[in-house]
């Protein structure tokens, strides 16, 4: 018969083996990210911004005809902004005309409506219509080289500098896999409209047809996007864009060894995020989490949330284990402006925060009247 001791040993024993087990089912286990042959890359996710594998993506390279992404953009903007209609028709010169490189074969002194141009330099990847419509925007291409600079700043690519609009090598012409992914994310986010076209997998101009040089449009339904580059210097690039159910991927890829390499790297990083990633998204900008107390004020409590829509990338099926928690200011004393920033939200899974955003004010709130004042006052003294 077993004694007291050797029972309270075994039960003891019992107790910690099945916390060890249920640690273990809780331990988030997920494979490295593959070994890409590729000289940069990133895979990131569209709505969380969240990098699940990289490699020298801070690495200023040459980025051939990617740079033609940041090209559209620019013309985007203007289109946006009411500078440029889609049908405005804009005359060839010759010096677009002569563009050396893949083309849409414009002819010199002819007139092409800008969405015949934008089409030829997404799905046909004409340098001779990069120029043109450079040359329309900005008066010639170096001006329009300045603007595409701007926009790279103001997008947050801060190594990225462009000194053509088509890609071809340049010593100061370079960006990196990472400013790729951002500027990527602006063009799908700002222009849904024309992002559409990416997906197009032919072109016809001038009585030719050209295909869409992004073999994943054949492969794989859920890619749409987005653009392929080549120079020497460059190696074979490319930038990849897959929607599947609500998650999307943005791959980019620099500098591999041939056409099918970079389709099947890029096909390879997809896979990987898709496969052992998932993406939700937790709550929703400008609606209320929480209110918040607020001395001084004509109200006694205002509402608080995020900026924009807070999204997560976590380990597929560890949703249920994340964990929240809302941190607001002590004491916030009246005048309160919107949009200022009264604390913030953190969501952690395993113990790592995986996002942490600022909470703002949703509303105004005035100072109270006097006798509102100095009663808050009396109370804050005995906080």
């Amino acid at each position: 018969m077993l004694s007291f001791k050797q029972k309270f040993f075994i039960l003891v024993t019992v107790f910690f083996a099945y916390l060890n087990i249920a640690n273990a089912e809780n331990t988030i286990l997920i494979p490295a990210a593959p070994n890409i042959a590729a000289k940069s890359y990133v895979l990131l996710d569209f709505n969380s911004n969240k990098v699940m594998a990289e490699k020298s993506a801070d690495v200023r390279l040459s980025p051939a005809s990617l740079t033609k992404i940041m090209t559209v953009y620019v013309v985007f903007r203007e289109l946006k902004n009411g500078h440029l209609t889609l049908d405005e028709k804009v005359t060839i010169s010759k010096k677009a005309w002569q563009t050396h490189g893949s083309r849409m074969f414009v002819e010199v002194n002819k007139q092409v409506a800008i969405e015949d141009l934008l089409q030829g330099i997404i799905i046909q990847s004409g340098n001779d219509a990069s120029v043109a419509l450079a040359e329309h925007v900005a008066g010639d291409e170096a001006t329009f080289a300045a603007m595409m600079n701007q926009h790279a700043v103001r997008l947050g690519m801060l190594d990225s500098h462009f000194e053509n609009s088509m890609g071809l090598p340049s010593k100061n012409h370079y960006t990196t896999a990472k400013d790729l992914a951002k500027l990527t994310v602006a063009v799908i986010s700002e222009f849904p409209e024309y992002y559409r076209w990416d997906s197009k997998k032919e072109f016809t101009f001038n009585n030719i047809t050209q295909p869409n040089r992004n073999k994943l449009l054949w492969r794989d339904k859920s890619v749409d996007g987005v653009k392929t580059g080549y120079t020497e210097e460059a190696g074979y690039c490319m930038v990849a864009s897959a929607k599947r159910e609500d998650m999307r991927l943005i791959t980019v890829v620099m500098g591999t060894k041939s056409v099918e390499a970079r389709a099947n790297e890029s096909q390879i990083l997809l896979n990987y995020g898709f496969r052992f990633f998932e993406t939700h998204k937790l709550y929703k900008g400008r609606e209320v989490l929480k209110n918040a107390k607020v001395w001084k004020g004509e109200d006694e409590t205002f509402s608080i949330g995020l900026v924009d829509d807070l999204y997560v990338t976590i380990p597929r099926r560890h949703y249920n284990d994340l964990k929240a928690e809302i941190n607001i200011d002590k004491k916030i004393i009246a005048p309160v402006s919107e949009g200022v920033v009264f604390g913030s939200v953190n969501v952690s899974l395993a113990g790592e925060i995986v996002a942490n955003k600022p909470l703002i004010a949703l509303k105004d709130v005035k100072q109270g009247g006097f006798i509102n004042r100095l009663y808050d006052e009396a109370m804050l003294m005995l906080e």
